[in-house]
């Protein structure tokens, strides 16, 4: 029986699990590497994919909900680990990824009223950040279990929502240990391609999303897992807040590719001996310099001298050596930060020298493993401090299309990385409209907002 909130109508919550049409192990478990380790406390990362499309509840129901979640059972098959659970010991032991059978994936199955308007959340216009929670699932609850010595953690939890008349939203929340943005993405398009094309091995075969899961190929010689865990250990898990109450708004900004080319232009034109210039570097330094000027006219008490951090994960799959395989399902991230001083950065050329400090960390860092990886173990006493201080970062990555994913439907016309209003970060992906363009996700206060918007815009006419 369907039941009703103040807007939304559950028709059903279900456990789906892998294909028991297909061969599946009848356990698989996967231990954590450093580059997993660093996230177990982190909190859940939610993505939402928007298809307008006209459906009656009836058609949504009776057709398309069971087909995505037979094709979802069928990929399952695929991605074990996402089925299974975070086994968490109470007292002693390791934490590690386990699958077994019987396992399965939360899914919701909703409907939204017509409180909720579906062109008004797909617009890149501000709006209100809250007004998107209704449309991603908790991770259901941990459990203990004290007899065998460990708590269990669930891993991801799916929800479809259907706009009647409008569209589809399918929402995704994922504990971050299971993976990163280019684990979660493969696994999201390969449920894709399934439910468009059917079949299984061959589809994922042909379009390279056939996850590989071998954790040894992550070398850790310095024992960093354990000094990870060991460092995490003393504080207690608990269940990391999914939803962010707050007052914040969001909006997506995109720049073209010939905007994008005259920012680097004029960054060449001010720096000529900049070490790095890419898209990445430009953008990022943009968007980071206009947040630092919005902060005092938006009514922020920030002195000249207070440190700004900008930081950002880089995929390092093809920097190790060896290199592992570019579908390695898990963790594969390296951390880089900047540093300069608010005064800098909110000063006339702010934007100038934000390009420089972001170029120099990619030419002298990011591009140089050594130097990526010399100060690793000390990752999460590092990192973890400059959680309250003011530090900007990005989630996702240009290299993911997410436009590009179609269960049957056509593409979505929109994207959002819910899960930025809880850590500071700017969301960067592909534009649906532009080729060569990309989308800025922020969530910012309201009054924020409005300032970064007047800054963003007025800086690219000038």
């Amino acid at each position: 029986m369907a039941t009703t909130t103040k807007t939304l109508t559950i028709h059903h919550r279900c456990r789906v699990a892998p294909s028991a049409t297909t061969t599946v192990a009848a356990e698989q478990s996967l231990p954590l590497t450093f580059f997993d380790m660093i996230w177990l406390h982190f909190h859940p990362i939610k993505r939402l994919l928007f298809y307008p499309i006209s459906c009656s509840t009836s058609n949504f129901l009776e057709t398309i909900v069971p087909n995505l979640a037979q094709s979802l059972s069928i990929t399952l098959t695929n991605y074990l680990p996402i089925v299974g659970n975070l086994i968490y010991p109470l007292e002693s032991g390791m934490p590690e990824i386990r699958y077994i059978s019987g396992d399965s994936v939360s899914l919701t199955i909703a409907e939204a009223s017509e409180a909720f308007d579906f062109n008004y959340l797909t617009r890149n216009q501000a709006r209100e950040a809250n007004g998107f929670y209704p449309f991603v699932s908790e991770l259901p609850e941990p459990k203990n279990e004290p007899e065998s010595g460990f708590r269990i953690i669930p891993l991801i939890a799916i929800q479809i929502t259907l706009f009647p008349g409008t569209g589809i939203c399918i929402g995704f929340t994922n504990h971050h240990i299971i993976g990163d943005a280019s684990s979660i993405v493969g696994f999201i398009k390969a449920w894709s391609k399934v439910a468009k094309v059917g079949g299984q091995n061959e589809v994922l075969v042909k379009n390279d999303l056939v996850p590989f899961y071998d954790k040894s190929v992550i070398k850790d010689p310095s024992g960093r897992a354990n000094i990870f865990w060991n460092q995490m250990k003393l504080t207690p898990y608990w269940s990391s807040p999914s939803s962010f109450p707050n007052n914040k708004l969001r909006a997506t900004y995109t720049l073209r590719k010939d905007q994008i080319q005259i920012l680097k232009n004029l960054v060449m034109d001010r720096k000529p001996g900049i070490d790095h210039l890419s898209s990445f570097t430009v953008i990022t330094a943009y968007v980071w310099s206009c947040l630092v000027k919005s902060a005092v006219k938006s009514g922020e008490n920030v002195d000249e001298n207070e440190p700004e951090y900008f930081g950002f994960a880089v995929d390092v799959r093809r920097r190790l050596e060896p290199p592992i395989p570019a579908g390695y399902f898990g963790n594969c991230l390296a951390f880089v930060i900047v540093e300069s001083r608010h005064g800098i950065l909110s000063g006339e050329d702010g934007f100038f020298i934000a390009a420089e400090l972001v170029g120099e960390i990619i030419s002298k860092k990011v591009n140089n493993n050594e130097e990526l990886f010399r100060d690793a173990d000390d990752w999460l006493v590092k990192y973890g401090s400059l959680l309250t201080k003011r530090i900007f970062g990005v989630a996702g990555s240009p290299r993911f299309d997410m436009y590009d994913t179609d269960f049957g439907w056509g593409k979505p016309n929109k994207y959002e990385s819910v899960s930025i209003d809880g850590d500071g970060s700017m969301s960067l992906s592909k534009s649906k409209e532009f080729e060569g363009g990309l989308e800025i996700g922020l969530s910012l206060p309201i009054k924020k907002m409005d300032v970064f918007a007047d800054i963003f815009y007025d800086g690219l006419k000038i």
